[in-house]
């Protein structure tokens, strides 16, 4: 009897082992699944975390793409050198969204490279920037030029002008002038006459006016006599003279030294076999000018 009673309380306490286990076993599992959950959550956070990371990424390339979509430029090389860059923006927005979130080297990769494309989008307005004040400062320049060269063209032409009015003043004024210009007859015995039946000869008497802007030296004046009829009167002393390049027969002429002052001269027009009545006129001419004109009535 004596015997039984140990093994009777070693099984009274057996029950109380377990318990004691399974409440242990317990705590333990509450433990693991404590810590699964929180491990869970901070999984689900991170995972969270990456995806707002990679839309962030997203949209700012997208921002960036617009931004370059928005620039522009007057030249060529640069126009290629965008249509580059905004081609590399768009295949990186393409792969950014077929990366996982979670997968961070990639993630950090793409960031890289939006940050050396904003670089070059930097390279790119500076460029453009230049080059715009560049071209406006040349275009400026060039409007100014183009005032000068026009304000230089306008008083060159003033000039012209006022040379060219200069050049005809002075060509008027150093033409020599006659005056005092008259025709008259002659008789055998020199004496002056209107009867025709008695004129032998006629004399053109004139005086050449002072002029210190005129040619100095030799100057040839010539005479063109007309009778009635209005035919030339000529004879073997008869000269061929340029007037305003045009040739013209003169009746009689005589050369004079001409030294800026008045000169006066008389040309003798002779061996014409007979004078009828009428009007008689005769011109005085250089070769640069018509000195003037007279007449003579002979009976």
């Amino acid at each position: 009897m004596e015997e039984q009673n140990p093994r009777r309380a070693e099984e009274s306490q057996q029950p109380g082992k377990l318990k004691n286990i399974i409440y242990i076993m317990a705590g333990v599992a509450v433990v693991l699944a404590a810590a699964l959950a929180y491990i869970w959550y901070e999984r689900t956070s991170l995972v969270n975390d990456l995806k707002v990371e990679k839309e962030d990424l997203t949209a700012q390339m997208i921002a960036l793409q617009n931004d370059y979509a928005s620039l522009s430029s007057d030249y060529e090389s640069i126009n290629s050198q965008l249509d580059s860059s905004r081609e590399e923006v768009s295949q990186l927005i393409e792969r950014i969204k077929r990366t996982d979130a979670t997968n961070r080297a990639k993630i950090r990769q793409y960031e890289k490279e939006l940050g050396t494309l904003r670089s070059i989008m930097r390279s790119y307005i500076v460029q453009i920037d230049s080059l715009n004040t560049l071209n406006q400062k040349l275009t400026a320049d060039a409007a100014a030029a183009r005032r000068e060269a026009a304000e230089s063209r306008r008083q060159s032409e003033a000039l012209s002008k006022t040379v060219e009015s200069l050049s005809d003043q002075v060509a008027i004024g150093s033409q020599l002038k006659g005056r005092s210009i008259a025709l008259v007859g002659y008789n055998g015995s020199n004496k002056v006459t209107d009867r025709s039946s008695r004129v032998v000869r006629l004399m053109t008497s004139l005086a050449l006016v002072e002029n210190e802007l005129a040619p100095k030296g030799p100057v040839r004046v010539y005479i063109r006599v007309k009778g009635p009829d209005g035919i030339l009167l000529t004879n073997e002393e008869q000269r061929t003279f340029n007037f305003n390049g045009e040739p013209l027969i003169s009746s009689a002429s005589r050369e004079v030294d001409y030294q800026g002052k008045e000169v006066e001269m008389s040309i003798y027009l002779n061996d014409i076999p007979e004078f009828e009545r009428g009007i008689y006129t005769v011109e005085v001419y250089t070769e640069n000018s018509l000195l003037g004109s007279a007449e003579l009535m002979l009976r």
